[in-house]
């Protein structure tokens, strides 16, 4: 057996030496279409579940599971019956994380007739630029912490089994990375001291 189905389908639960060999592209887009075809449905409706009937980000949140089964199509593709647990997990901890992030960064809405439409994209053009200058200035370590938690928006917990390192270990260097790119950018004039 080859490792594909009479229709000619890739199973969830590929044979051992298939599953060995999930490191290409195409093996793991095939582990994620399948994904979507068996559990897309039921962890979309979880997720609005969850998000209060929001359709929208519930999609996202599907998405973005998808993506991290991509990552590990290799182990999942392994562990056959274990797929749909993982799967649901990553939606409940992707939907604790929104309503976290909500909680502090709530969502301020605006009248459309107090927004500047007179607004020019110069000054944030410039402020990008310095912004990342500032970034090439630090350390490798400052950059890439920066980049997972800050850009990616990653949690200490992830940033941390990204990098194989203590989530402490994640919190300060977040620290002194926040702080390092605080002073570059106080020193090219864009932040005030």
């Amino acid at each position: 057996m080859n490792g594909t189905t009479e229709a000619g389908t890739t199973p969830l639960a590929p044979t051992r030496a298939h599953a060995r060999h999930v490191a290409s592209d195409t093996d793991r887009d095939a582990f994620v279409r399948d994904i979507y075809q068996q559990h897309g449905p039921l962890l979309v409706r979880y997720a609005a579940r969850l998000l209060d009937g929001d359709w929208h980000r519930a999609e996202d949140i599907l998405q973005e599971t998808a993506t991290r089964a991509w990552k590990h199509a290799g182990l999942l593709s392994t562990r056959g019956e274990h797929v749909r647990p993982w799967l649901f997990t990553v939606v409940r901890n992707l939907v604790i994380d929104h309503h976290r992030a909500r909680r502090v960064r709530p969502l301020d809405l605006m009248a459309v007739e107090d927004l500047d439409t007179s607004w020019d994209g110069t000054e944030s053009t410039i402020t990008s630029h310095a912004v990342l200058e500032a970034l090439r200035e630090l350390k490798e370590q400052h950059r890439t912490v920066i980049r997972l938690m800050y850009y990616l928006e990653c949690s200490v917990a992830q940033a941390a089994e990204h990098l194989g390192i203590p989530p402490g270990t994640v919190k300060s260097r977040a620290f002194y990375a926040v702080r390092a790119l605080r002073k570059s950018l106080e020193r090219q004039g864009v932040l005030g001291g």
